[in-house]
């Protein structure tokens, strides 16, 4: 096998149940990969990710080309071994986080220059550079570096940056090293503007590649913007290959792009939440900060089997984030993947049976219902009911902005 295999094993409407094959496993589709930008899950161990489900997980060029080097991670043994995760991995090019160092970086037709957010340091990213980067990585899926279009853009500057990304694919393509179980994917850009996005799609189409992504979105367009778009992009892209939908999302993001043809995510709000105190739960979501958790015995959902719902209730959950235990954010991220997870397993078996939408459509229903009712605290004073709260508002350091 030359690259990386894909084989569409149902379909229900324009949803699909498909397998990735790598070097290093297949991947069952669609598919959430919890976001390991600095070759970790941050406050998870790679068993405790592998037994939430999760097939592939997501490394990232920008923060690996800086801490601890591409070359650093080559000479211990390539990506899977440093990290001790044996199942795909896929890299992000870097595009994302080098473009949002908007004062930091200098773009020209060769590449983009610039200062590393970590101590002011010079660097040139090429679309080259890149691909040699995640190839020292031993990346199974390779990203094409990409300027990612910023929202909102007039259609004149998406169509330029696009057509630039569409150059960059080229070079990056040539660039890419084939070889059995590794491939490289080509990214969709062109804005919200469906003549942009068909002109990338068969711009990439020609190239040739292994999977395609559609890029630029997630970024505050809206969620049914994000639709609209995915709805004339996604029927112009070949049917074979795998489609992902970078930086996406929330569970009401998955249910509907997967609707719409879509088979790989990624994102980072599991486990930023987890660590922030939000859970996802299938009735919507929880700030376990909140006082209303402070006295309640029972788990964050009643139909979960992680680890934070078997063996905690929410008080003790709530404890630990008041006393800034780490094990709170450890148990929450844990629970998040476990749920994200947990609906990517539902889609897939809804697909395969026939019967996607009456199942999507009772995960979205059910997503609206809000968090249950209350319990009476036992030792409240009586007159004073408990301050809801909410976690104080703080600054995104630096690093927090290019972690995506």
């Amino acid at each position: 096998m030359t690259g990386i295999g894909f084989d569409l094993l149902a379909t229900d409407g324009r949803a699909r149940r498909g397998r990735v094959t790598t070097a290093h496993g297949t991947i069952e589709t669609p598919a959430f990969m919890p976001v390991g930008t600095a070759a970790t899950v941050k406050a998870m161990t790679t068993d405790a990710v592998a037994s939430t489900g999760a097939e592939i997980l997501l490394g990232n060029t920008y923060h690996l080309m800086l801490r601890p080097t591409a070359e650093r991670v080559a000479q211990l043994g390539g990506l899977h071994r440093f990290m001790n995760w044996d199942k795909p991995i896929l890299t992000d090019s870097g595009g994302f986080q080098v473009m949002s160092l908007s004062d930091l970086r200098t773009m020209s037709e060769e590449g983009v220059t610039f200062k590393s957010h970590l101590d002011g340091s010079r660097h040139h990213l090429t679309p080259e550079r890149s691909i040699q980067i995640q190839h020292m990585l031993d990346s199974n899926i390779t990203m094409c570096l990409d300027e990612c279009t910023p929202f909102p853009a007039t259609e004149a500057q998406a169509e330029s940056s696009m057509r630039l990304s569409m150059r960059w694919a080229r070079r990056s393509k040539d660039a890419f090293v084939e070889r059995p179980g590794y491939g490289l994917f080509g990214i969709v850009q062109g804005g919200i503007y469906p003549e942009q996005r068909a002109e990338s799609v068969a711009a990439l189409t020609d190239i040739g590649f292994d999977g395609y992504a559609i890029g630029g979105l997630a970024v505050g367009e809206g969620q049914e913007t994000m639709f609209r778009v995915l709805d004339f992009t996604e029927p112009l892209m070949v049917k074979d290959r795998p489609r992902y939908l970078m930086g996406v999302g929330r569970p009401s993001d998955l249910i509907g792009a997967v609707r719409r043809g879509v088979d790989m995510f990624d994102c980072v709000m599991p486990t930023r939440s987890g660590r922030t105190g939000q859970a996802f739960v299938r009735s919507g979501t929880i700030n376990i900060r909140n006082a209303r958790h402070a006295h309640d015995e029972r788990p964050l959902d009643a139909d979960c089997g992680c680890p934070a719902c078997r063996s905690y209730g929410r008080g003790y959950l709530h404890h630990l984030f008041k006393a800034d235990e780490m094990l709170g954010p450890m148990l929450l991220t844990w629970h998040n993947l476990h749920y994200y997870q947990d609906v990517m397993r539902t889609m897939r078996q809804a697909i395969a049976d026939g019967n996607f939408e009456e199942v999507a459509g009772a995960m979205e229903a059910r997503l609206n219902e809000g968090d249950i009712e209350a319990t009476v605290d036992p030792i409240a004073k009586p007159g004073k009911p408990p301050k809801q709260g909410r976690p104080p508002k703080k600054e995104r350091t630096e690093q927090e902005k290019t972690d995506e």
